[in-house]
């Protein structure tokens, strides 16, 4: 691994740190200045002459800053003479903007695409991207892991689940909610959620496929925002005088007074990877991440895990 430096970028430092420690590579420290008029500025003081360099950088809010942040990493390393780029995106800003709902919108998503493209990235890994549709725009090598049966062990393992139904809080998430379903052997069905594409405003369906009286819950997603869905996905499954409920996501966008008004709803617990650094984000995604790069670099990683 001598040929190979991780560099953690600033929105993702405990991630990244966990990465080289996996790979027993250097790990390259990365200087975020950021001045009083909100620019950034990045400075890399390392020797990275025919290196494969790693950057592990998710772009959650804010996203247009951490993006910069990412494209001045990457045309950083190479201007000191980095061989290769792999760009470790945990979280893909702008994924959910990959078509256009009204007349005079645009895909912002074919946008990022094209940028990564023009600073010669090469080679992308994110986790459980929200559009598979988003993928299209790229032309670089894009692989989107997924994280389902990491989370679905750590609900094994860490729940006392009695007679579980795992549930995806939208028909979108159905295959989701079906893949971590097995891993725990239960029943799995979707909420009928219904919103306004201008107001925004969401309904939940009553009527649920399932009795779910007296069973455990566990809402599985992909990322939870402002948390509206789940507060009214939870309201529906009281009045139904369902067991425990736990959410659990990928990507916990959700500033953290949002998810202490999730946890005073009524949660026993809520759950997501590291993805985005959050106090519920519980679940590493180093080893996905670590297994993935094996393939894109074409070295053999041999993980005897790390303190």
């Amino acid at each position: 691994m001598k040929d190979i430096v991780v560099l953690a970028g600033p929105s993702s430092l405990n991630l990244g740190n966990h990465i080289s420690a996996r790979l027993k590579s250097v790990s390259i420290p990365v200087d975020l200045r950021i001045f009083s008029d909100g620019e950034s500025k990045i400075r890399i003081d390392a020797n990275l002459l025919d290196k494969k360099c790693i950057i592990v950088q998710s772009t959650y809010p804010p996203v247009d800053s951490h993006l910069l942040q990412t494209l001045m990493i990457v045309s950083c390393c190479y201007d000191l003479g980095a061989s290769e780029v792999v760009t470790v995106m945990p979280y893909m800003g702008y994924a959910r903007q990959d078509r256009k709902f009204l007349e005079g919108e645009f895909p912002t998503i074919s946008l990022i695409a094209r940028m990564l493209e023009c600073i010669d990235v090469r080679n992308l890994i994110t986790v459980d991207i929200h559009s598979i549709k988003a993928l299209s725009y790229f032309k670089l090598n894009v692989l989107n892991i997924s994280s389902i049966n990491s989370l679905a062990n750590y609900a094994k393992t860490q729940f006392n689940l009695i007679n579980p139904v795992v549930i995806s809080p939208d028909m979108g998430g159905i295959s989701r909610a079906k893949d971590f379903s097995k891993i725990i052997q239960s029943d799995f069905f979707g909420l009928k959620k219904m919103r306004d594409r201008v107001s925004g405003n969401i309904v939940v369906d009553e009527n649920l496929e399932f009795d779910v009286k007296d069973r455990d819950i566990v809402i599985i997603d992909d990322m939870i925002s402002s948390g509206g869905t789940i507060l009214k996905s939870l309201d529906v499954l009281k009045k139904n005088r369902c067991g425990k409920i736990y959410v659990m996501c990928v990507h916990a966008l959700s500033d953290e007074n949002s998810i202490n008004t999730l946890k005073n709803a009524g949660l026993t617990d809520i759950v997501s990877t590291n993805s985005v650094p959050r106090s519920c984000s519980k679940v590493d995604l180093s080893l996905d991440i670590t297994n993935a790069l094996s393939s894109i670099t074409g070295d053999c990683i041999k993980d005897d895990g790390f303190n």
